[in-house]
């Protein structure tokens, strides 16, 4: 008997109730649904999400099964930038993930399809998913087209730091930030949104093909409707997200991370995820998988075509069948069948043949945006994990953006305990080449773990800083981020961690290569790791943190609560 059917029968009153909502007697007694979606007013990645609900619903209806629409929207990062909301988003991926978890508690259902396009919606989903361990899938609300000559949303910050340093006038700017979001869908770059959709379909709880669709698309709509009758199907058979999010399968969707360069943000969502079935992501694991799998996709920010190109020369499974010797083949699906059963079924079909069409009338080639594994944009995938005495936990940094010349460097530490300070020192030409820039007290439970974007983009738009200055933070980066950023240092600083201690002309020592974040000098002269080691004791011993802005409400509560970002960010 169905979950919803077994409750029936204690919560007496509930037949009432939903009665009371307009069904029927026939409806109480179908397979019910629970039909999740950030639909809301809050982005274009969730605007349109209503449209596809109610194409889901109706299919839903025609196959014998009852929805239920319930809505938990979402922010977003974009919106939230520069000013105090970034702080909360971050932690909106738990209240999402908590609020579903209400919904769907409180009233039985027998399985569930997820609707979110963006950067915390869709591992939220992604979390609730594991969490409940209902059958469900997840839809990828798809992604934006590209503005003019293929502008896309992150190179609004660029232009926004050349405006400030008078390089471009008012009207070339606004020309750009009028035009870089053209229609619905998430941003049309590799970032957190698009990275997170790509991630969905890699770890087998979203349809092959679906993630990164136009929005616009027809085949969006056809996707929704395919995701009705398939989670009918896993109902049926009672194949559940536990039987799918397997090791091996997250496995699996590291290694597309790594072919993708996809968004570093990926490594505090996909351990998270993991959280929630008892299974441990460490930061290693992401380190040694980037270091063997090729990064072979030319989508930006560390490539040259907007996003929506990924999914015209072929998706997820055309990057799964480049990579597809490293694969786990025998993962089950949503699809109730393995990863490999679903490459060979996703090749040549006509869904497969049109989208190919929209290179070849743009005079592009298949392999001009996923490279051949032979010949890849570069041997090693996007992300490295750095340790040493400055990152004892760890720290990221996405060293496809980064210049080569800055894989092995020493630097001098300007430290701020606010991104504002650091903008304004970036702005006003007061970070010079040479310097290591800190931000720090951005962590979780420092300030909610905000994105460092505008700093990034202000350094990395400097032609004088941008392969010459490093910023390095506890908090995180956007998904577009690019240059010499190393971001999720732990502990972070409001722990008493390293990054708290790091004082105005320490030397800082990255080394991409072996992996190292280190202070290996004080005041500009080299000392002995061991040396270092007691100056930092004695720094901590001394060490009081700031007086940081006042946390209240939801902010406060999870600045005690989330873990390290190395670890997830997620609350316990």
């Amino acid at each position: 008997m169905l979950k919803s059917q077994r409750m029936r029968q204690i919560a007496v009153e509930m037949d009432a109730l939903k009665m009371g909502m307009g069904w029927t007697v026939e409806d109480l007694e179908k397979p019910q649904v629970f039909l999740q979606s950030t639909w809301g007013d809050s982005h274009p990645g969730s605007v349109h999400l209503r449209q596809l609900v109610e194409i889901t619903e109706k299919e839903l209806a025609s196959l014998g099964a009852k929805a239920a629409k319930y809505t938990t929207t979402d922010i977003c990062d974009g919106i939230a930038q520069g000013h105090d909301g970034m702080n909360y988003s971050l932690l909106s991926r738990e209240m999402i993930v908590s609020m579903i978890e209400i919904q769907a508690t409180a009233t039985p259902f027998d399985g569930g399809l997820f609707l979110s396009s963006c950067d915390k919606a869709v591992p939220g989903h992604l979390q609730a998913i594991a969490r409940l361990d209902m059958p469900a899938i997840l839809i990828p609300g798809g992604v934006m087209k590209a503005g003019p000559n293929m502008l896309t949303l992150e190179q609004v910050g660029t232009y926004s730091a050349q405006l400030k340093r008078g390089e471009i006038s008012e009207t070339q700017f606004k020309n750009k930030q009028h035009t870089a979001c053209p229609t619905c869908g998430a941003c049309a770059f590799m970032g957190t949104a698009a990275t997170m959709q790509v991630m969905a379909e890699a770890l087998g709880i979203a349809l092959p093909g679906t993630a990164l669709i136009p929005a616009t698309d027809e085949v969006l709509r056809e996707a929704a409707v395919s995701a009705a009758h398939q989670v009918v199907n896993l109902i049926k058979k009672n194949i559940t997200p536990s039987q799918i999010l397997t090791k091996k399968a997250f496995e699996n969707a590291m290694m597309v991370h790594a072919a993708i360069a996809g968004s570093t943000n990926a490594m505090i969502h996909m351990p998270a995820i993991a959280h929630e079935l008892n299974q441990l992501i460490s930061p290693d694991m992401f380190d040694e998988i980037h270091r063997r799998i090729p990064f072979i996709l030319n989508v930006r920010p560390s490539g040259k075509f907007p996003a929506e190109y990924l999914w015209y020369a072929g998706g997820v499974p055309a990057v799964m069948e480049a990579i597809k010797p490293y694969l786990h083949l025998d993962v089950m699906t949503v699809t109730g069948k393995t990863l490999g059963e679903n490459l060979e079924a996703v090749r040549g079909t006509a869904h497969d043949e049109k989208r190919r069409k929209h290179l070849k009338n743009r005079g592009i080639e298949s392999h001009q945006v996923i490279f051949p594994v032979e010949q890849p944009i570069q041997k090693e995938g996007a992300v490295a994990v750095l340790k040493g005495n400055l990152a004892p936990e760890g720290s990221v940094i996405k060293h496809s953006a980064v210049s080569k010349n800055m894989f092995q460097v020493t630097l001098r530490a300007r430290p701020f305990d606010s991104e504002e300070e650091a903008f304004d020192a970036v702005m006003t030409r007061n970070i010079k080449p040479g310097d290591a820039v800190f931000i720090r007290y951005e962590g979780p439970k420092g300030s909610g773990m905000p994105e460092m974007f505008y700093t990034t983009e202000a350094i990395a738009s400097d032609p004088e800083l941008n392969s010459t200055v490093a910023l390095i933070t506890d908090g995180r980066y956007s998904g577009a981020t690019r240059g010499p950023a190393i971001g999720h240092v732990s502990p972070e600083a409001l722990e008493g961690g390293a990054i708290a201690l790091v004082e105005e002309g320490d030397l800082i020592r990255i080394d991409i290569h072996q992996r190292r974040l280190d202070i290996v000098g004080v005041k500009g002269e080299e000392m002995t790791l061991e040396e270092i080691s007691q100056v930092l004791a004695l720094r901590k011993a001394a060490w009081q943190p700031p007086e940081l802005k006042k946390k209240t409400g939801i902010l406060k509560i999870y600045s005690k609560l989330a873990v390290s970002s190395i670890k997830g960010a997620y609350m316990e």
